[in-house]
């Protein structure tokens, strides 16, 4: 199957996006989407999904560029998707872990997924990860113009509402392996942003 890579650069400081134009000027299946206004990664997220319905592609990835979302498990969600809708990558189910992370991130991540879970009814083991391949109908389905979510609380509204057009998710295990350079964006703000909009999307607010 052909790939094409796109990565999604909010003006970085560190020079990632000429690094990216550089390798996309060698290889014509890698694109660079420049964004001047940081305004964060759900945003990012988004404009990348319309960049890739608008060229018709049928599968669409979501994934990080630091590796720790690592390309070796792409042939498992290739075969995953031949019957789901979206396959996430798990942390949290036989086979899933982690690697790296201290014991208050575990807890975050963990007791993030099982906090909107249980609030929200659904038995995606996951739901805060960030690694997912999805049929273009999903996406086309949910309205990305209404995804209201930004920051860490992205990943859940985008997997329920998923489930809550009726599509089929499934899980597969992944290791995420922490980041050698650069830090986490996780902060207070973040945080707080899902604790809320988990409710949100429960009680079906705008």
């Amino acid at each position: 199957m052909d790939v094409d890579i796109l990565v999604v650069d909010d003006n970085s400081p560190d020079g990632t996006g000429k690094i990216a134009d550089e390798m996309a000027a060698r290889d014509p299946r890698i694109h660079v989407l420049h964004r001047t206004v940081k305004d964060g990664l759900g945003r990012a997220y988004i404009a990348g999904f319309k960049w890739a319905l608008q060229r018709g592609y049928g599968y669409i990835f979501e994934m990080d560029a630091d590796f720790s979302h690592q390309p070796r498990y792409l042939p498992d969600f290739l075969r995953g998707i031949e019957n789901a809708d979206l396959v996430l990558g798990s942390r949290n189910i036989p086979g899933g872990a982690t690697e790296n992370w201290g014991l208050h991130r575990k807890f975050l991540s963990k007791g993030g997924s099982l906090y909107a879970r249980t609030i929200l009814g659904v038995s995606v083991r996951d739901l805060t990860g960030g690694f997912k391949c999805f049929r273009r109908a999903v996406l086309e389905a949910i309205d990305l113009d209404t995804v209201k979510s930004n920051g860490y609380s992205f990943q859940i509204e985008l997997t329920y509402r998923t489930l809550q057009k009726g599509f089929r998710v499934v899980e597969t295990p992944i290791v995420f392996v922490d980041r050698e350079y650069g830090q986490s964006k996780m902060s207070r703000k973040i945080f707080l942003e899902a604790v809320q909009m988990v409710w949100k999307l429960r009680l079906g607010m705008k």
